[in-house]
């Protein structure tokens, strides 16, 4: 992975990394890069999020642009999203702002709405162990027995903020009211050196108090060619297990994340390396291991590598990508498998293939939580895979307008790609979809009907007295 060039911030003469600063410290200085030394316009910042920094600045409270967004700026990079934070509490926001509803148990933030779009503001955060025991009665603060953070909703100050953040890169703040960024984990030479560090001096407790941070490490190593620190890449080894201990409706999202970041496949080969694959995809893992068909793993593999490619293809080319097909990618290895053994055990294909999609979705949501209507699509997608082998007569033209066609064409391609499935099919449905109507028929042998099977009539039956039934006196003879 090679790091963008860009013009990163001179190093500064004092580095706040050089002090160590721990979490509950809120003494530490920053350093202030002015307007003239960080370069990021106003611009380049969404115009509604300026809206904001700007109205809470003149209602009298602190507001910073924060995070990614203040990250991929100094980058160069167009931001995905603006995020804000400042002193005002979560209710005080929504007084300043009507377009705006709280949300969240573990986090309360802020939603300021504008259409569709949508500017997350967050109150300054103190660390869990700032004061107080982490079981108190005011509710802000919740630790599950083995570190993980499940609520942390006590405020602070902005020093404490950043300190409570994950890493030095996402720690940096646009000051709306001098128009400086704020560093306080010496997060710009960690961009400047193309690293990746988490902010503390114990990379493990970090990891433990949130293991999705690993996921996030994996995502911003990939996406922004940054090294990740030895000693954070050591305790990811480790720790990488506690992924089976997240909550699985909020993986569910994070993967999408990782996979939708543009860099898919390196995405898929550090989650390799640091076992946390195995741990959320752990029916794939065992089918791209399989010790008894070691060559059918690797083909299995080869044809998710070639979806994520194709989604990363699809996105730098500002196409529509659906997490239904990602997740269908994901988990075609295993449902192979599974409807295979079904079928070898005497099951008949399509009650095999049916009573395999329950089954491997079911063993899935163990780990991560598909929501039902992407569930519904994914089946739909895998379904397909048998009816396009269909290349004649009126259902292959009703087929055309089914609603997942697409999506089931794309991934019966992929599949033809790595020897999968068949390419001359492929290339069939290809030829087919480029035709005209009558072109259609022509190839499909289909009659120049609507394609609807037309029911026969059916002659009353008789009835005793009837008209269809035999009269009335008359003998069976």
């Amino acid at each position: 992975m090679t790091r963008p060039d860009t013009d990163i911030p001179a190093p500064a003469e004092t580095d706040p990394r050089d002090d160590a600063p721990r979490a509950g410290d809120a003494s530490v200085v920053p350093r202030v890069y002015s307007r003239e030394e960080h370069g990021i316009s106003r611009a380049a910042i969404d115009n509604n999020a300026l809206k904001v920094l700007y109205r809470l600045r003149d209602a009298g409270y602190r507001a910073c642009l924060v995070g990614g967004g203040v990250r991929d700026l100094l980058l160069g990079r167009e931001p995905k999203d603006f995020d804000v934070a400042t002193d005002a509490t979560p209710e005080e926001v929504r007084g300043e702002f009507r377009n705006c509803r709280l949300i969240g148990r573990r986090f309360r933030l802020a939603h300021v709405l504008f259409g569709r779009e949508v500017i997350e503001v967050a109150t300054f955060r103190a660390p869990h162990d700032a004061g107080g025991d982490d079981d108190d009665d005011d509710g802000d603060v919740a630790l599950s027995d083995d570190g993980r953070i499940l609520r942390d909703n006590r405020y602070g100050t902005i020093e404490q903020d950043a300190l409570r953040r994950d890493f030095s890169i996402n720690a940096l703040y646009y000051d709306i009211n001098d128009f400086s960024v704020l560093d306080y984990t010496g997060g710009v030479e960690d961009l400047r050196e193309g690293v990746l560090r988490l902010i503390g001096d114990d990379p493990e407790t970090r990891l433990r108090e949130d293991p999705v941070r690993m996921l996030r490490a994996v995502r911003f190593s990939a996406k922004l060619g940054l090294r990740i620190d030895p000693a954070v890449d050591e305790a990811m080894h480790r720790l990488a297990p506690l992924m089976q201990e997240v909550a699985p409706a909020r993986l569910f999202d994070e993967v999408i994340k990782l996979f939708h970041s543009g860099e898919a496949v390196t995405c898929l080969d550090e989650l390799e390396r640091f076992g946390l694959f195995e741990a959320m995809f752990p029916s794939t893992a065992e089918a791209f291991d399989d010790p008894d068909d070691p060559e059918a793993g690797l083909s299995q593999r080869a044809f998710l590598v070639e979806a994520l490619r194709n989604t990363d293809k699809r996105l730098a080319e500002d196409q529509g990508v659906h997490p239904a097909f990602l997740y269908a990618a994901l988990m075609w290895a295993p449902l192979q498998w599974e409807a295979s053994a079904r079928i070898e055990e005497g099951e008949n294909p399509a009650p095999a293939w049916d009573q395999a999609m329950s089954q491997i979705l079911d063993e899935q949501g163990e780990t991560i939580t598909i929501p039902r209507r992407f569930a519904l699509v994914i089946r739909e997608i895998w379904d397909m895979q048998s009816r396009l082998e269909t290349h004649s007569g009126a259902r292959a033209l009703k087929l055309l307008t089914h609603p997942r066609f697409r999506a089931g064409y794309d991934f019966y391609c992929l599949r033809a790609q790595v020897g999968d499935a068949s390419e001359a099919t492929c290339r069939w449905w290809t030829e087919l979809q480029e035709k005209d109507e009558a072109g259609r028929k022509a190839m499909t042998g289909a009659s120049g009907g609507d394609g609807k099977r037309k029911r026969r009539k059916r002659k009353p039956r008789g009835r005793a007295g009837g008209s269809g039934g035999k009269k009335a006196g008359e003998d069976s003879a």
